[in-house]
């Protein structure tokens, strides 16, 4: 009994030893290591410490900035180019129709007019008896023409004489004979020609003067536009800095025909511009220099001194080789009016008569050349852009007598 109790207690000792053993040893087993924690995004990267020692360079070929990928993982951003900007086609230049085609034109046009004036002649001088009431009549009809009352008697006593001496009277013959008496007073030997060859050297420079409202900034585009018909180079000066529209029309009026402008700021001198205009002219070795002036009204002292101080700082260049008055030949009387102040700050050297064409008024021809002593040296018959010419006396009679 006693054995057995002592092998009972000796299995228990060896058990218990044998589960410390194994306890012991699950206690000296090692754990695994914690995995690793993620690393935080916003946390800056880790700088190197002094003494650590660089990465070795990978053997990799370097990348170009267009095949690194932005923060963000998107594609690159394209650069935008700049917008294509479409070039204007070229301003067309027009070639001016040759000033003897258009003179065949003018004539016929001129021709066409039913002018009063011719007519209302030939019916009197047509009457069976010419008393002294048909010659008032006769008078009369000149006078209201604006043909000037100097001329007039001039024109009546010729006619009186001459119908005296020839007796009988056919329309043929009145015909003639008023064409002849009517050319005496318009005048066939005067020098019409537009001066721009000056004899010494170029470019000739013509100025021109008139009252707003007669057509001036036009006369000079299209007095460029005959000079550049005839072969000659031109440069426009837009003196008229009181009204911009006339800069920008003289400017597209030379567009048109490959003329040169110079322009300045609105307001600003006058004389200034006409000076630079003829320096830039003999720069660029043009033929001729058209100096379109301001056209204020006539009755306004200051501005018409400022004229004339257009044309002395004009003429610190080169003398003026031509000054050309433009009037309206439809205001009659009141074209005289200007005609006298114009002349008497600018020597005037030539006339242009607008809206001559179908007018009654025709004879303020031999009125004003008779006022100023200068020929009509050019005549806008129209609106067309090369609807002016030189002035033919015989034309015109022809025209004012009808066929």
């Amino acid at each position: 009994m006693d054995i057995l109790i002592l092998a009972v207690v000796i299995a228990v000792v060896v058990l218990g030893a044998l589960a410390g053993l194994v306890v012991g040893s699950r206690r000296k087993k090692q754990l695994p290591p914690p995995p690793p924690a993620a690393p935080d995004i916003t946390a800056p990267p880790a700088e190197p410490h002094v003494g650590d020692e660089a990465e070795t360079p990978r053997d990799e070929p370097r990348r170009t900035i267009e095949e690194v990928d932005l923060p963000g993982g998107g594609a690159p951003t394209a650069v935008e180019e700049p917008p294509v900007v479409e070039e204007l086609p070229p301003v067309e230049i027009e070639v001016p129709e040759p000033t003897a085609g258009r003179l065949i034109r003018l004539r016929a046009r001129l021709s066409r007019s039913q002018n009063a004036l011719g007519k209302g002649l030939l019916t009197l001088l047509s009457r069976e008896h010419l008393d002294e009431d048909t010659w008032e009549e006769i008078e009369d009809t000149l006078l209201t023409a604006d043909v000037g009352v100097q001329p007039t008697q001039e024109l009546v006593e010729g006619l009186r004489e001459r119908v005296k001496v020839l007796g009988t009277r056919t329309p043929e013959e009145l015909r003639g004979l008023l064409r002849e008496e009517l050319l005496k007073l318009v005048g066939t030997d005067m020098d019409r020609t537009v001066r721009t060859e000056p004899e010494t050297s170029k470019p000739g420079i013509v100025m021109v003067v008139g009252v707003n409202g007669t057509g001036k900034t036009t006369t000079t585009g299209k007095l460029a536009r005959v000079l550049v018909a005839d072969g000659r180079s031109v440069v426009l000066g837009a003196a008229d800095t009181f009204r911009a529209a006339a800069a920008d029309q003289l400017q597209t009026w030379g567009e048109r025909v490959g003329a040169y402008t110079v322009r300045g700021p609105e307001g600003g001198d006058p004389a200034s511009v006409a000076f630079d205009a003829v320096k830039e002219g003999k720069e660029m070795g043009s033929d001729v220099v058209l100096i379109d002036t301001a056209g204020r009204l006539h009755t306004k002292t200051g501005l018409m001194d400022e004229l004339g101080k257009v044309k002395r700082v004009v003429e610190k260049h080169a003398p003026l080789d031509e000054v050309l008055l433009v009037l309206d030949a439809t205001t009659g009387q009141n074209g005289l009016v200007q005609a006298r102040v114009f002349a008497e700050v600018v020597e005037i050297t030539g006339i242009v008569l607008t809206k001559l064409d179908g007018t009654a008024k025709g004879g303020i021809v031999v009125a004003v050349q008779r006022e100023l002593g200068v020929p009509v040296k050019l005549v806008g018959l129209g609106e067309g852009a090369d609807d002016l010419a030189p002035f033919e006396p015989e034309a015109f009679v022809d025209a004012l007598i009808g066929e």
